[in-house]
């Protein structure tokens, strides 16, 4: 949302640009962060690239972009996003610094990632190659498979939120508004938070997000990645929205590897329970080795009575339990004890 205290034409601005106005290269946030050049813009925030002046290295600085009308909502869901960010420590996950206000303007300090968003590269490129696209996709599978075992939901898998390095490594960014499966979010009455064309369907309903609404929409980037076409894109923002309820996707390309059309296929599926279990089923069947998925900490193969992330059980790691199917792009998926996150 930009602020509408601006009125068309009649050049009244209100106090929200006024405050963003203040920002410019050379300005120093909080004593410490001096704002070097404007990144980008967001929904409630702008981005900058910046220098921490204490340990001097260079971080990306988002900076609340003040809402006169909805102000408290705004500035409680930039703490959720640091909260939320600062608990995911994960190489796919770009790291959370710091967190602070200076006279009435709120920040986040987080890592300067160098690289371009995934959305900057299809606008580019097109679609991408197999390999390409497998690997940003199980990459950013990596990254929701820590936020879900924190019960985080990211709830806005897009693109834009998918920063992919020179060297090609993904880091999955803004939390905005992702929620703590145990708490409440903060919402305006009649809102639908997230982005029309990568909306699961559930989340279009009504219905709560959980980790298989981020699958959902992981599977719509990955069929973007590779066709080059948004799947669901409609003419309006509610005829798109209501795509994901009504219409299958389209086909995807003809060439694809098998193992690959049919990750991105479950992912797709309108019902959330016919979805991939959780988010390491999908980077499993993407190819990703043993030994790095384990080290998420999340575990291969849960005991029976186990709920799940988050649900305090225990973890069976031992060889003789890792399921054949969970390697070198086999469909078959681990047993189903652990469901995304609910």
């Amino acid at each position: 949302m930009l602020d509408n205290t601006v009125r068309a034409g009649g050049g009244l601005v209100g106090p929200g640009v006024l405050t963003m106005n203040r920002l410019h290269e050379g300005f120093v946030l909080g004593g410490r962060y001096t704002l070097r050049a404007h990144i980008a813009s967001g929904g409630m925030a702008d981005v900058w690239a910046g220098r921490d002046q204490v340990l001097r290295r260079d971080v990306a600085v988002k900076v609340m972009r003040p809402d006169v009308e909805h102000e408290k909502l705004f500035s409680l869901r930039f703490r959720d996003e640091a909260v939320h960010s600062a608990g995911l420590l994960h190489t796919n996950i770009a790291t959370v610094f710091d967190y602070g206000e200076d006279d009435g303007l709120a920040y986040l300090v987080v890592e300067l990632v160098d690289g371009q968003p995934l959305s900057a590269m299809l606008r580019e490129r097109g679609p991408l190659p197999h390999a390409e696209a497998r690997s940003i996709m199980g990459q950013a599978a990596l990254a929701l498979g820590v936020a879900h075992k924190a019960r985080v939901v990211h709830r806005d898998v897009k693109p834009a939120n998918i920063m992919v390095r020179r060297d090609g490594l993904v880091k999955l960014t803004d939390f905005g508004i992702a929620r703590a499966l145990d708490a409440s979010g903060h919402t305006l009455h009649g809102e639908l938070l997230g982005t029309p064309n990568y909306m699961s369907p559930e989340q279009v309903l009504g219905q709560a997000a959980t980790g298989a609404s981020d699958l959902y929409a992981l599977g719509v980037v990955a069929h973007e990645m590779l066709s080059g076409q948004r799947p669901f894109d409609r003419e309006t923002p509610i005829a798109t929205a209501f795509s994901h309820v009504q219409d299958p996707p389209p086909p995807l390309p003809g060439d694809l590897p098998e193992d690959l059309a049919l990750v991105i296929e479950d992912c797709l599926h309108k019902d959330p329970q016919q979805r991939p279990p959780h988010a390491t089923a999908v980077a499993l069947r993407l190819g990703l080795g043993d030994n790095e998925v384990m080290g998420l900490g999340l575990g291969l193969v849960w005991s029976a009575n186990d709920p799940g992330p988050g649900g305090g059980g225990t973890v069976d790691t031992s060889p003789d339990t890792l399921p054949t199917g969970l390697r070198g792009g086999d469909r078959r998926q681990p047993r189903r004890g652990l469901e995304a996150a609910q």
